[in-house]
């Protein structure tokens, strides 16, 4: 074991680099609450004015109101499909069918932009630009495998055979799963839930191309404020948006723990069953 005394240089590049990546963001947490017309750090006088004018905006709240639509309605059926995707990759004994999990992770291995103009020129044959199913459609590509590696990761720590049990005692497939191995991975079901949501809420690229009318996204709101003028009003939808995705991965990390706990608790009942009757 290596003394603490000794690390501490490991300690404090840990802590510089963690500034340099954090401090940055949160920096525009206090200019949303400047009362200066330009972007202002740190704020010579504190107002809410940028709030309220996001609120009474019609362009910046519809957006929010459409991009929490479409991520609502990405997560709600990237969700299914990731664990369907997910339980027949960890169940299925066919190569074939394990071949498939490269190709359902090739989304996260390919640059967003390229997937945007890979999209984008299907989206104008089909005239899905600016349409909300077009929206889901580019953004369920993008969270179902982070769905299947979640997901994939509690059947890991899943002990198939008791569902095998429940299926040769008389139960259906589905209800064998639906009653033993969803109760005992719904955890991370619900964190593959809120990485869905969170990328989906956050994607901007494809929203650049596809993107249009009444289907626009924040954050393709907050690319065109940026490319033509300053607002800050930017910095207060910015604040939402950060403080959003901090509660959500503060949320996935507890769900987390809960996970690594339950798997512990689990081994050291497998052991002392094993230590009762070896």
């Amino acid at each position: 074991m290596i003394e603490h005394r000794r690390r501490l240089w490991l300690y404090a590049l840990s802590a510089v680099l963690i500034a340099y990546l954090v401090v940055p963001v949160f920096i525009v947490v206090p200019m949303s609450f400047s009362a200066s017309r330009f972007l202002e750090f740190p704020p010579t006088e504190w107002s809410l004015r940028w709030y309220a004018r996001f609120f009474a905006s019609v362009d910046w709240y519809a957006s929010m109101l459409v991009s929490l639509e479409v991520a609502t309605a990405t997560t709600l059926i990237a969700l299914p499909t990731g664990v369907a995707a997910a339980y027949a990759l960890h169940g299925s004994k066919s190569p074939l069918i394990r071949r498939l999990h490269p190709l359902l992770m090739l989304p996260m291995m390919v640059p967003n932009m390229i997937i945007a103009i890979g999209v984008f020129y299907l989206y104008v044959r089909w005239n899905w630009v600016g349409t909300f199913r077009g929206l889901v459609a580019a953004h369920l590509m993008l969270s179902i495998p982070l769905v299947v590696i979640t997901c994939l990761s509690g059947l890991e720590s899943f002990d198939m055979a008791q569902e095998l049990v429940a299926r040769s005692l008389g139960c259906s497939r589905w209800y064998a799963f639906r009653r033993i191995t969803l109760p005992q991975i719904r955890n991370s079901l619900a964190i593959g839930a809120l990485f869905a949501f969170i990328t989906s809420f956050d994607e901007v690229v494809i929203a650049l191309f596809v993107a249009r009318g009444e289907n626009i996204t924040i954050t393709k709101v907050m690319f065109d404020t940026l490319h033509d003028e300053i607002d800050p009003t930017i910095a207060a939808a910015s604040s939402m948006l950060i403080v959003g995705s901090v509660l959500i991965a503060a949320l996935a990390v507890t769900m987390t723990n809960r996970i690594e706990a339950a798997n512990r608790r689990t081994r050291a009942g497998a052991l002392e069953h094993e230590a009762v009757h070896p």
